[in-house]
């Protein structure tokens, strides 16, 4: 299995995540504009899973309003200064870096910036059956999600430091 790293996504690296992005999340991508905007309003919360030879995934999350999750492909024009919880916007792993940890280890990066940014929960909406996954993370069902059937609302404490 490749060695992978999490390293700060830049700007160059906006192709690749939309084509990840394609390919794993089939009717739930999102266009460009959409991961370059999160990247322009919170740089730390996005990051790319760097190998040797491929960008095999990507992480992006920010500060948001648990009650009421951005809509599929909105763009959010700023970052509310009233967050009350750390939204996962999206983690997508290529193949390849499916078992090699990456997705846990996002989920502890995840949770080490909402803490630093003093927010107490994670939020995220769950597509294409990765529900089961969320779950088995320690995420708890808040309610069905806006995007459509089997697409589910979760949240999860942030664990304490």
């Amino acid at each position: 299995m490749p060695e992978y790293q999490w390293r700060a996504m830049t700007a160059d690296d906006l192709p690749t995540v939309a084509a990840i992005s394609d390919r794993v999340h089939g009717d739930f991508t999102e266009d460009g504009a959409v991961y370059a905007e999160r990247l322009a309003l919170y740089p730390a919360g996005c990051l790319v899973l760097a190998g040797q030879r491929e960008i095999a995934g990507y992480l992006i999350a920010h500060p948001w309003h648990r009650a009421t999750p951005p809509a599929l492909g909105a763009t959010l024009g700023a970052i509310p200064a009233d967050a009350d919880s750390y939204y996962l916007h999206d983690i997508a792993l290529l193949p390849s870096a499916r078992g090699s940890g990456a997705g846990r280890t996002a989920i502890g990066l995840a949770m080490d910036q909402a803490r630093a940014a003093g927010l107490g929960e994670i939020a995220l909406i769950a597509v294409n059956g990765a529900d089961k996954f969320w779950a088995a993370q320690g995420f708890v069902y808040a309610g069905p999600a806006p995007y459509g059937a089997d697409t589910w609302l979760m949240h999860r404490p942030v664990a304490r430091g």
